[in-house]
């Protein structure tokens, strides 16, 4: 990196929620993570990061997975290595899709539901979805590459009624 400012480096999302009442379908929040070519910031993600896996260049882990959100505090957890991404990736998309095997499911109906944003001990953000609470998925933060090849990082929150499929090919697009 040039010139004194380093930016955002190495981040860490992690997502709780409560299980799902007895006798109902298991509530399954997922971790996404999208990565965007300089050519194209909005365009089709260049490759995508969730359910148990992890980047083509291991820049990006998706380190826990849960499918229930038994246990205690956050249960799903993804680390961005942003510093070593390489320079022809300049805009990652961070969101969370709700799975609706059991029927549709909104954030409003998960309970406790979080997101907690961290670089090192540093909290850059954390939420519980209720501004998305009619949805099934929302965006939560974006990560940029500027022209000093510093990372940032800005709050997306954005909510969409859409399945994950669908989820990981609009949660890159451009706010309306």
């Amino acid at each position: 990196m040039s010139g004194l400012n380093k930016g955002v480096g190495k981040v860490e999302v992690t997502l709780k929620w409560d299980p799902s009442p007895v006798g109902a379908p298991p509530h399954d929040l997922d971790l996404v993570a999208g990565v965007y070519t300089a050519d194209d910031p909005y365009g089709s993600a260049a490759y995508l990061v969730h359910f148990d896996s992890r980047s083509p260049d291991g820049t990006i882990t998706l380190n826990r997975e849960s499918r229930t959100g038994q246990g205690f505090g956050y249960d799903e957890a993804l680390t961005l290595e942003l510093d070593r991404l390489a320079p022809r990736y300049a805009r990652v998309v961070v969101g969370v899709a709700i799975q609706q095997g059991g029927g549709r499911l909104t954030f409003g109906a998960v309970a406790n539901t979080g997101v907690r944003i961290r670089e090192g001990y540093t909290e850059l953000a954390s939420h519980d979805f209720a501004d998305a609470a009619d949805c099934t998925a929302a965006t939560i933060a974006e990560f940029t590459r500027d022209g000093s090849n510093a990372w940032s990082y800005r709050p997306l929150r954005r909510g969409f009624d859409a399945d994950p499929q669908t989820f990981t090919t609009v949660m890159g697009a451009p706010p309306a």
